[in-house]
């Protein structure tokens, strides 16, 4: 045999070991493919599926877009709340828990095209640089955000920035154009918007969040009202979607004796988990009233279920949301992460409050509010839908319910006392927030020495702002009907005192005292 054919012979024998291999690589992968498939483990097929479009795929991928449009409609199958955040997102949503975010300090209102700032937080780097309330925010960083129908979120981004860094706003102050640098710093969120003395034994305190600081912040606006002869407690947890546990469980050890089960966790990965009160809490001999309603929901339910499974207080209002789920947070290396369902909350008596839902339809979780409304449940406890299997006994013997939200002791329905066409065309187009604005302007030198509520009272008083009001519509074209300004015009001037309050220095401290006057759920938790 020649060198000729002895090379084609060695040439033909490596590629036969090479087809051999080849052929043996497929057909172990396919039944490998077939053995997991055979299995059924969990999510194999998936990652066939993806293997075969990074082998196989006739164009180039986008991997990174393909796995933001995947997560979340992947984690939309579990349930409600797992949620994939990316980046942008979830820095904001852990600000806001956190209970801080970087910014220049200062809350403001859009009434017409132009942000007037409401107030300043103190301390911050808006009152450093010098900004006042009532300043009007005419441009930011030369770009122009008065009179342009600039959204209020793409304002909020604007403002907002990283600690140190500085932003250059042109300001419009009694029609005089001032420029400022601001120095972006750490702002406080706070979650207790107000804590304050509704009378000689009453305390009133309106918790919005429970952030990581809102048990810091309940501790330090407690020792004012005990001083103050506080024996009752008014807590506001209306519209508290909820937050950290840990703040929910700290709170609510404060009202509880030692050894009652706040509430428990368990999980097809967790075990069953029991907290308990520690028995050191400051207000164990408070009288407690817990108002609450259908934008109450997760650690509000958590404490709202506390204090009734423990007969501990009175819960006022109606249906809380009903979402009895922990999530936990998973952090990924590109500042992406989830927030992955771990477990379910159990009040003291063990019903489990979450609301039913359907995994992947969120339309339906969400409108189930809607739903209430339109069975009559905001106006009529009767319409209350109650599930006799899932009712459960407290140690004094209250009958209470699991399976959708924390029903009330005292249902207090959607105040309808007043409501007129009038009221409503005020209200949908902010009619009053925007003659507040207008009138805080022509009385701002005022508004900014009433540092008390006796002082601003006297000084709304002398405003005329019923008649002021009145013209204000007239020269939009908005006839008054007597009739109808009789029914309605008392609870309007009480939302123009509280508005045009928010200018002052007092801001919240004015706001909430004020409109309590026409608020039905507090009205009756006080009687």
């Amino acid at each position: 045999m020649n060198r000729y054919n002895i090379l084609r012979a060695v040439l033909w024998s490596l590629i036969m070991i090479l087809l051999g291999s080849i052929v043996t690589k497929v057909m172990y992968n396919r039944q490998e493919r077939e053995r997991m498939l055979a299995a059924g483990h969990g999510w194999d097929k998936i990652r066939l599926v993806l293997d075969q479009i990074e082998e196989n795929y006739v164009d180039s991928i986008d991997y990174g877009k393909i796995t933001e449009d995947i997560l979340p409609l992947l984690l939309k199958e579990l349930d409600p709340h797992s949620v994939y955040l990316p980046p942008k997102n979830l820095e904001e949503a852990n600000a806001e828990l956190e209970g801080n975010f970087d910014g220049i300090g200062v809350t403001f209102n859009v009434p017409e095209d132009t942000a007037i700032i409401i107030s300043v937080i103190a301390g911050g780097p808006s009152e450093r640089a010098g900004l006042m309330s009532g300043d009007r925010i005419m441009a930011v960083d030369g770009r122009t955000v008065a009179g342009v129908k600039i959204d209020q979120d793409s304002l909020v981004g604007m403002l907002k920035g990283v600690s140190g860094t500085t932003v250059h706003l042109d300001i419009m102050r009694d029609r005089e154009m001032v420029e400022f640098d601001v120095v972006r710093d750490k702002i406080p969120v706070k979650s207790i918007d107000v804590a304050y003395m509704m009378d000689d034994t009453t305390g009133y305190m309106k918790l919005s969040k429970f952030t990581r600081t809102s048990y810091a912040e309940f501790s330090a606006a407690l020792p004012a009202l005990l001083d103050s002869g506080m024996t009752r407690l008014i807590f506001d947890l209306r519209d508290n979607t909820g937050g950290y546990l840990d703040q929910a469980l700290l709170l609510s050890n404060e009202f509880l004796p030692e050894g009652s089960l706040i509430v428990y966790m368990e999980g097809a990965h967790r075990p069953r988990q029991n907290f308990y009160a520690d028995g050191s809490g400051k207000c164990q001999d408070i009288q407690l009233s817990v108002l609450v309603n259908e934008g109450s929901a997760s650690s509000s339910e958590i404490f709202a279920g506390a204090m009734q499974d423990n007969d501990r207080g009175t819960i006022y209002g109606r249906r809380t949301y009903g979402k009895g789920m922990v999530q936990e947070p998973i952090f990924f290396s590109d500042n992406s992460g989830i927030r992955l369902t771990v477990a379910r909350f159990y009040t003291a008596t063990g019903r489990c409050i979450q609301k039913p839902y359907t995994p992947g339809d969120e339309m339906g979780y969400v409108y189930d509010i809607y739903e209430r409304y339109e069975h009559g449940e905001m106006t009529n406890a009767d319409s209350i839908q109650r599930n006799d299997s899932l009712s459960y006994v407290t140690p004094g013997g209250k009958v209470v319910y699991g399976g959708g939200g924390i029903i009330p002791d005292v249902f207090v329905p959607v105040d309808t006392v007043g409501v007129t066409d009038l009221l409503v065309r005020i209200n949908r187009q902010a009619l009053a927030v925007k003659y507040a604005a207008e009138a805080a302007d022509r009385y701002r030198p005022q508004l900014r020495k009433a540092e008390t509520l006796e002082e601003l009272s006297d000084l709304l008083d002398s405003m005329d702002l019923e008649n002021g009001f009145k013209s204000y519509l007239a020269g939009r074209g908005i006839a008054v009907d007597p009739h109808q300004w009789d029914i309605s015009g008392d609870i309007v001037m009480v939302q123009i005192r509280a508005l045009v309050g928010r200018y002052s220095p007092l801001d919240d401290r004015a706001f909430y005292p004020i409109i309590a006057e026409i608020d039905n759920v507090i009205e009756v938790a006080r009687q």
